[in-house]
């Protein structure tokens, strides 16, 4: 009984990770199309130029807005699953807490700081000019509160 109860736990943990994922990368999309349209940019740029990162040399194919977004969208839904997932277990008595929602964030700003001054800089170099560091941080900032927003959201019902 109490596997079967924890197995329904994690799965339950996935699914809130996933969805937190959803509208954490949602949040990003929707936040880089505002900013790029109020300062003459393209968003589409941004999508490409994830292509380009994962598939170097496909940013200028037809499908490379489409497959930018895709892969984004998947990349979030990872991420939000791992967040969630690590929470749960090594830290389960922040969930539906201030320090947890701060904590989450948290981790989003260190993902940011990874992606944005250590990997990207050396896998595509390019992309990190796309949107100045502010707004892409500001991105993945909204990115953490939606999920933060999503696990405090589904950590209350689990308690009612």
């Amino acid at each position: 009984m109490q596997a079967m109860m924890m197995r329904r736990s994690a799965r339950q943990t996935l699914g809130v990770g996933l969805i937190a994922g959803l509208v954490g990368g949602a949040a990003e999309i929707a936040w880089i199309a505002l900013y790029l349209q109020l300062q003459g940019g393209a968003s589409a740029d941004v999508a490409r130029g994830i292509t380009e990162t994962v598939f170097p040399g496909s940013g200028d194919a037809a499908f490379a807005v489409a497959a930018g977004l895709a892969i984004h969208m998947v990349l979030a839904v990872v991420l939000g699953a791992a967040v969630a997932v690590v929470f749960a277990r090594a830290f389960p008595g922040l969930a539906g807490t201030l320090t947890g929602f701060a904590a989450v964030v948290g981790v989003l700003v260190l993902v940011w700081t990874m992606n944005f001054l250590v990997i990207l800089p050396v896998v595509n170099p390019a992309f990190v000019t796309i949107v100045p560091y502010g707004a892409s941080l500001t991105s993945k900032v909204l990115f953490g509160v939606a999920a933060a927003l999503v696990f405090h959201t589904m950590s209350a019902r689990a308690r009612a």
